[in-house]
């Protein structure tokens, strides 16, 4: 198989990319995190026990801009 054919799979599967971050995230005991235009600049964020938040974020990051740490606030609880 060559290079092209991979990259050609992988792109054809891109809308698949939020669940495979969301999976990820999940494994390592972490929440999800996802914007979408219909929540007006805020974020989504879901729990491994599939609790969903609409939340704003701040992401602090060290003296190289590099992100050590995500804060969030909830505005409100999602069904």
């Amino acid at each position: 198989m060559g290079v092209s054919s991979v990259v050609d799979r992988l792109l054809k599967n891109m809308g698949n990319m939020h669940e495979l971050g969301r999976q990820r995230a999940f494994e390592l005991g972490n929440p999800f995190y996802a914007q979408f235009a219909e929540d007006g600049g805020l974020w989504r964020k879901e729990l491994p026990g599939g609790e969903k938040f609409l939340v704003s974020l701040e992401v602090i990051t060290d003296e190289n801009d590099m992100p050590v740490e995500v804060k969030d606030t909830i505005i409100k609880k999602l069904d």
